[in-house]
């Protein structure tokens, strides 16, 4: 079978979700390092491949840089890893089937977090710093703009964008749970990815590389990075948990009146009282 149904990847994702939460610590925080720098790695790949477009290319730029940054995102899902974003629909949608603990979600969102940031960090800083692929001539200044318009969100707006950039990549992994074959998984997640990234939302992972390499160059500082990265980490897991993860359990894993109903009509029918007596 190509695909698997929405129940399917329902079930599915409870099982990753379990999973992921009952991995060892430091695979927790190794993966999530991994993933971290996979983000940031397509991120890198978008500012050297859109920085010096013509500015006469319009949002034409915006959609060439979009439609490379999936490679971040299929690293972790094909290659392995650990990435909030995807966890934020994963580990909640099991937390709410009744098979995880509050806590243990918690505690795999808090170490993944973690894990990420320092992966984002050490592409920023090793690539993007030391190397010079970010620190200098259009791909600084690229950073800088790109950096300056996360930044520029007010709480509330950098929330609500969170909110529609993980409804997007949390989808991208549903997709991607969905197929069973290399190439659908591909495409499965492309397509949810590049529109977040054109579309403009912000994505806590991302940003994890884009702040803190302008920060590195000289630009914004630490207390503002802090302050949009609340926001967008609460709207990422809004848009996970609850616009992804609850609304499929509610259509696909809750178990409606319907089905419940009739099985409490048949055990006080009279027919069957004579029959229970006889047992008892």
């Amino acid at each position: 079978m190509a695909v698997k149904t929405p129940l399917e990847v329902a079930q599915y994702t409870v099982q990753s979700g379990i999973k992921k939460a009952h991995n060892p610590v430091l695979s927790v925080l190794i993966l999530g390092f991994m993933a971290g720098a996979f983000i940031s790695l397509g991120f890198l790949l978008n500012i050297r491949v859109v920085a010096s477009a013509p500015a006469e290319w319009g949002s034409l730029v915006n959609l060439i840089g979009a439609s490379v940054f999936p490679l971040g995102l299929i690293l972790v899902l094909i290659g392995g890893g650990e990435l909030l974003t995807g966890n934020m629909m994963a580990v909640p949608l099991a937390t709410i089937a009744r098979k995880l603990s509050v806590r243990s979600m918690l505690k795999n969102l808090t170490l993944v977090t973690i894990g990420n940031f320092l992966g984002a960090i050490f592409v920023a800083y090793a690539f993007g710093h030391v190397l010079g692929l970010t620190s200098e001539g259009v791909y600084l200044a690229k950073v800088v703009d790109m950096a300056g318009h996360k930044l520029h969100d007010g709480f509330l707006q950098a929330f609500i964008s969170g909110v529609g950039c993980n409804w997007l990549v949390a989808l991208a992994v549903w997709l991607c749970y969905a197929a069973d074959t290399m190439s659908g998984k591909v495409l499965g997640i492309w397509f949810p990815t590049m529109a977040f990234v054109a579309i403009g939302f912000q994505h806590v992972v991302a940003n994890m590389f884009l702040i803190p390499a302008a920060i590195f160059e000289g630009h914004y500082s630490w207390a503002q990075y802090i302050m949009n990265f609340i926001p967008v980490w609460l709207g990422n897991l809004t848009g996970g948990a609850l616009f992804v993860a609850a609304a499929y359990y509610m259509v696909y894993l809750r178990k409606s009146e319907s089905e419940v109903k009739p099985e409490l009509k048949m055990a006080t029918e009279p027919e069957a009282r004579p029959m229970l007596s006889k047992q008892a």
